[in-house]
């Protein structure tokens, strides 16, 4: 670009390009440091009331708004976020991942994934994350409540997956109680008097809330409280076999599982097939979450369909809406029934509403 150009009226000077202001000037202006304005311009930051009036006075002077980058060189954005689970493996955790993830690269940002897998210095991993992140959703029983309630009172933003809201913190998760006790009652129209539920609600708030539902639903029923679940020690095929073959071997077994999940239900399948138990003449069996494999299974499987992308996505839009301080309140997404062969109806059978949040 040269300095001066020529025009019919004559020479002409070209006008200095104008820069635009810098948080350095403001802060220079302000007499205080660059962090100093990035916290003068949180309302919820300790700042003196004088040194807030000088920042915003200066900014208003530059005529100053905080750029991206202005608030990476501040120290207030790392322009990435993470999403903490207890484990990777099984297509729940992908489609939960999938939609997270969706919804963090529409709002431009970078995404961080950290499975536990249940290790010891699990607290200290998501400690470490945290002061690399610019907000958090932790999912599940990954970590206890008492860090995860330092974590936001040291100022994280966290959104809480699959748990119950703890301490203010605001959480996203699915219907289960009621859906549960539908899916329940579901069995006792087709005669099925002798249920047990597989799965651990120790390990997980939403197990824990399904098997709450399947004991109410007997309640309802007029029927004893189970006093105990069928344990086993995780959530998928492997697990459920092995703990369907040790309930075909009672000599009174159940005519119906309800299964923690559906690939704990496959694992159901398998063992009734090697000991001789008909689907479901023999036994209903019933899954959750209604994953790929459900509907392919011979028979059909009968389940609960949560929305699970739809659980990762909501839970990425409040943790923005979280770190730009926007006004948020917890969500319960609902869930749907899906009959199908495996509790003994129709092939036909339409969903119904399972669970309403």
């Amino acid at each position: 670009m040269t300095e001066a150009e020529t025009s019919d009226t004559g020479p002409r000077t070209a006008e200095p390009v104008r820069r635009r202001p810098t948080v350095y000037q403001v802060a220079e202006r302000a007499g205080v440091s660059i962090a100093t304005v990035s916290r003068a311009l949180r309302q919820d930051s300790p700042v003196a009331p004088e040194t807030r009036r000088r920042v915003m006075a200066a900014a208003r002077e530059l005529n100053w708004r905080p750029s991206r980058a202005a608030q990476i060189l501040a120290g207030d954005t790392h322009d990435a976020v993470a999403i903490v689970l207890p484990d990777l493996a099984g297509p729940y955790y992908a489609q939960v991942i999938a939609g997270f993830e969706s919804e963090v690269v529409r709002q431009g940002s970078s995404v961080m994934v950290l499975a536990t897998h249940g290790r010891a210095a699990a607290d200290q991993m998501v400690r470490d994350l945290a002061g690399r992140i610019d907000g958090l959703v932790i999912m599940d029983q990954t970590i206890p409540d008492r860090t995860v309630e330092e974590l936001a009172a040291s100022g994280v933003a966290v959104i809480l997956l699959a748990r119950p809201a703890i301490g203010g913190l605001i959480a996203i998760r699915s219907e289960s109680v009621g859906a549960a006790a539908s899916l329940t009652s579901h069995l006792f129209s087709h005669g099925r008097r002798r249920l047990c539920f597989l799965g651990d609600p120790d390990r997980s708030p939403d197990i824990a809330e399904r098997w709450s539902g399947f004991v109410q639903a007997h309640i309802a029923e007029g029927l004893p409280a189970p006093a105990e679940p069928v344990r086993c020690p995780g959530f998928e095929a492997e697990h459920g076999y092995r703990a369907a073959l040790e309930i075909f071997r009672d000599e009174s077994p159940p005519d119906g599982i309800v299964c923690a999940n559906d690939e704990v239900a496959s694992g159901v399948y398998r063992a009734a097939a090697e000991t001789g138990h008909r689907i479901p003449d023999d036994v209903a069996v019933t899954g959750w979450d209604d994953v790929n494999l459900a509907a392919h299974l011979s028979p059909p499987l009968t389940t609960v369909r949560q929305q699970m992308r739809q659980l990762g996505a909501t839970a990425a839009r409040l943790l923005f809406d979280r770190i730009a301080r926007r006004h948020i309140a917890s969500q319960v997404l609902d869930t749907e029934l899906m009959r199908r062969e495996s509790c003994g109806c129709r092939q036909d059978a339409p969903p119904e509403p399972a669970g309403t949040g």
